[in-house]
């Protein structure tokens, strides 16, 4: 059973958002395929842990970065947080991911910060800028692992939006929640936003939420930077500078609200224009008629490079963690190194 799901065309993603996360009559219509699904990923969920389909184990300890339900929660900054970290720490991190949105025709794809994102994905890209590290994308994430441990001579593996990918061992899993939305209705696909049970909550060894945490639950704050001109990525500007200004802010991620409300929380009057996440961009879609400075998110900055006019900037965003997750994530790294060398 696919961890993805593939939202039918003639279902808009207004309808689709009052049906996971409103009180739309039709989520009860489609319980019992919901019913279904779960019961497809608890079946596969068993297999995987009775042995009957095998777990690659790796040479070194992979971190899992994942959440349960469809649609972006904030994995990608916690990717480049953890890579940055573990950089500092003195490791060599390598970066796995799927690639959502490439066409390249050879996997594992090798990905560098100039990378085309059409071909190896927008948050392959992005990350790869934001860090350094190397990154490769593939479906068959354990190849994509493998190649970077054993050719790469990196010494750990995170492994972004790979909660769903159970061939792939891991020693770390965190799961991200969005505070907002949370779990929706509580319903699994397609009756509901849920990958997986919420329940799975409980098997995570952190779990990482995007605005207030629950209890048990660690938050993570996102911090905006400076402004930078798309037509020239060394101009920058402060944020504030904008402040009581309107602009078209443009954002096709997994939820445009938060990057629009973030926004708003710095002053500026936003008029908004959502696009569906990993959509591929043309000019006419950041191109408006009048003169008003145009702000995107930094992952749909990485193609639209070549797109951009006098008026455009991009936002990098990054995310704050406590001294709390730092020391937890610390402690259960140094107890998969020291499983992995005793193994």
């Amino acid at each position: 059973m696919p961890a993805t799901f593939a939202i039918p065309a003639m279902l808009t993603p207004e309808f689709v958002e009052e049906l996971w996360y409103g009180r739309h009559p039709a989520s009860l219509l489609l319980a019992p395929l919901g019913w279904a699904y779960r019961f497809c990923i608890s079946s596969r969920r068993l297999a995987y842990a009775t042995g009957l389909i095998p777990i690659q184990r790796m040479p070194g300890p992979v971190i899992v970065v994942g959440n349960l339900t469809v649609g972006g929660c904030g994995k990608t900054p916690l990717v480049i947080w953890l890579a940055n970290f573990l950089k500092n720490s003195g490791f060599r991190p390598g970066i796995v991911s799927r690639g959502y949105g490439g066409t390249a025709r050879h996997w594992p794809q090798q990905v560098r910060p100039d990378s085309d994102p059409g071909t190896a994905g927008d948050e392959p890209v992005l990350i790869a800028r934001r860090t350094g590290c190397l990154v490769a994308v593939s479906s068959d994430r354990c190849a994509a692992a493998r190649g970077l441990f054993e050719h790469a001579g990196c010494d750990v593996i995170i492994s972004d939006d790979g909660l769903q990918h159970l061939a792939l061992g891991r020693d770390i899993e965190i799961v991200v929640v969005d505070a907002v939305r949370r779990f929706g209705n509580g319903r699994c696909l397609p009756a509901g936003p849920l990958r997986e049970p919420a329940k799975r909550l409980k098997k995570a060894d952190m779990v990482v939420t995007n605005g207030l945490p629950w209890r048990g639950e660690f938050g993570m704050d996102y911090v905006a930077r400076s402004l930078h001109f798309l037509a020239d990525d060394t101009r920058t500007c402060e944020l504030s500078a904008f402040a009581g200004k309107t602009v078209h802010a443009v954002a096709g991620i997994g939820f445009p609200a938060r990057f629009f409300s973030l926004l708003r929380r710095y002053g500026l009057q936003v008029r908004e224009h959502a696009f569906p996440d990993h959509h591929r961009f043309r000019r006419d879609d950041i191109r408006f008629n009048d003169d008003l400075p145009v702000v995107m998110t930094e992952k749909d900055a990485v193609k639209c490079f070549g797109l951009a006019g006098d008026r455009h900037w991009y936002l990098p965003i990054d995310v704050r963690m406590d001294n709390t997750f730092e020391h937890r994530f610390s402690m259960l790294l140094k107890e998969a190194i020291h499983g992995q060398e005793t193994a």
